[in-house]
């Protein structure tokens, strides 16, 4: 029954995660935190996913495998805790037969996000402000978001790394 995921379980399992984790990605550009309620609600649609196809106590034990190692890098201090956990319930909703292919995926995500950071933090700040754009203040939540961006790059701040993490499960859900 796993290699036919994602067949095996119901479609608005695997929309309801998506959608969970496409809130979190935005949340985590926008303010750089992402919600508890998102990963629990992850974590949930993930229980449901592994009591369908059977994987419940495999699915169970990776997933807390992968909670302590993803724990430990954030005490190091190369995770967020809010990312700790969002990968945590991830890994939960992703069957225990394809977790490396998503952790490999969400790695690639993170390094290519990372990448395109130091890129376009180089460009914000060898360019000077007067030169930048002009971004209406008073437009809404996306200005404010792209504005919010380029000063968190052109001072090298974090990455929203939730936006890796669903790009991982996309990736393995396509």
């Amino acid at each position: 029954m796993l290699s036919v995921w994602p067949y095996s379980i119901s479609p608005a399992l695997l929309l309801a995660g998506a959608g969970f984790l496409f809130f979190a990605a935005l949340h985590d550009i926008a303010t750089r935190t992402v919600p508890n309620g998102a990963s629990m609600l992850l974590a949930l649609v993930g229980l449901g996913a592994r009591i369908m196809d059977g994987t419940f106590v495999i699915g169970l034990a990776v997933a807390a495998t992968v909670f302590a190692i993803a724990a430990f890098l954030w005490r190091r201090g190369w995770m967020g805790g809010g990312d700790v956990k969002l990968l945590g319930a991830s890994a939960f909703l992703v069957p225990p037969s394809r977790i490396l292919t998503f952790i490999v995926a969400t790695s690639l995500a993170g390094s290519l996000f990372a990448a395109l950071y130091l890129v376009a933090g180089r460009i914000a700040r060898a360019t000077r402000k007067a030169a930048l754009p002009a971004i209406p203040r008073q437009t809404g939540f996306f200005s404010r978001a792209l504005r919010a961006e380029l000063w968190r790059m052109r001072r090298g701040g974090p990455l929203p790394y939730a936006c890796a993490i669903a790009a991982g499960f996309l990736f393995i859900l396509f």
